[in-house]
């Protein structure tokens, strides 16, 4: 896999791309953590409708950081996950939780995914995110 990834499209840029959760939610794990890395390694900074599960986020981080010393350029990643406010009722609660069982996806929260050479920080609070990019 190191191989396939190493082929970096933008060394000096980087892109935008939007992904609907749609476009992960029939893959397995490794598959999703796979596509990911693939739009990440061509320097594109990831929008993901929606949330990788938690050990998927984890499996996403060590990867990553496995790499970094091992694939030329790569200094790691930049995630964020923002979500619903968590000052909801405990009936709205269950609905999300019912709605996230059957669409497969936390569609309410938004993910972004992006190369530590092209994002610098990503800085978030209850009411707006903040996306450094170096220089």
């Amino acid at each position: 896999m190191v191989k396939k990834i190493q082929k970096q499209k933008r060394i000096n840029g980087f892109a935008i791309r939007f992904m609907p959760y749609s476009e992960i939610k029939n893959l397995n794990s490794t598959q999703r953590i796979k596509k990911v890395l693939e739009i990440v390694f061509e320097n594109y900074i990831l929008i993901l409708q929606g949330r990788l599960k938690p050990e998927e986020e984890t499996r996403l981080i060590e990867d990553t950081m496995a790499m970094i010393g091992h694939v030329k350029n790569f200094k790691g990643i930049e995630l964020a996950v923002i979500s619903s406010d968590d000052k909801t009722s405990t009936i709205d609660r269950l609905r999300n939780r019912i709605a996230i069982s059957l669409s497969g996806g936390d569609l309410g929260a938004v993910t972004i995914i992006g190369p530590a050479s092209v994002v610098k920080e990503i800085k978030r609070d209850p009411k707006k995110i903040e996306l450094m990019l170096n220089k």
